[in-house]
């Protein structure tokens, strides 16, 4: 039963036993090239506005100081997690943002950038930032040590975060799939509207993780400028 349960996280394939789940994450590639030479279609046009609303939102959190194109990289960081949390809805698709491997690979590198960025052309505003203003003297060492605790577990929590989310829901959806065969008729149906609801709420909560994880690495990077 936890094999069975636990078996739509498995990245190995049938072919060699190879972890070859993983390439569902790169599906969205296919999606891109029609944006550049076939007439744009409504989903186009709604994508684009997503895309322009999410541009404004971030550049906004980044205040003046941001550097031209920087919300770039938070704008396609929210794409590739909503899609992948999206196609994992589908059945029989691997879903890559279930697995500490993924989100912790997006996670890490731009905290360390950030941190590295900061230290290096703002030392001063960091250490400023490691003691919060009207800190009683006696507290100083102690709040030094909390604040970077905080800064160093940041792309974890983010990562653990996300995941969790992600696996809580499959596994929900999992176990009402599995209770299907030994159920009557008359429960049946409210187990089919009950599957449903939860669809819609782990669709909802796809966008909004994604929403979450850009929007806090927005955040994170905007106290180092």
């Amino acid at each position: 039963m936890i094999t069975n349960l636990f078996s739509v996280f498995d990245p190995s394939s049938s072919i060699f036993n190879l972890s070859l789940n993983w390439l569902s994450t790169f599906l969205g590639i296919l999606i891109i090239p029609s944006m550049y030479w076939l007439i744009p279609s409504r989903y186009h046009i709604f994508w684009n506005n997503i895309l322009l609303t999410l541009h404004k939102e971030f550049k906004t959190l980044l205040g003046p100081l941001r550097a031209n194109g920087s919300t770039f990289i938070f704008v396609s960081l929210f794409s590739i997690i909503l899609f992948n949390n999206f196609i994992g809805l589908f059945p029989y698709i691997f879903t890559s943002t279930s697995h500490l491997t993924l989100t912790l690979t997006l996670a890490i590198p731009l905290w360390l950038c950030f941190i590295l960025f900061g230290w290096i052309n703002n030392t001063q505003h960091i250490f400023a930032h490691l003691v919060p203003q009207g800190t009683p003297a006696v507290l100083i060492p102690f709040i030094v040590c909390i604040e970077t605790i905080r800064n160093v577990i940041r792309p974890g929590t983010l990562a653990v975060r996300l995941t969790a989310n992600i696996i809580a829901g499959h596994l929900l959806l999992t176990l009402l799939g599995n209770t299907g065969p030994g159920i009557s008729t008359i429960l049946l149906s409210l187990l089919i509207i009950t599957q449903i609801a939860l669809l819609v709420l782990e669709s909802a909560v796809a966008i909004i993780q994604s929403y979450v994880f850009a929007v806090l690495r927005t955040l994170y990077s905007r106290e180092v400028n």
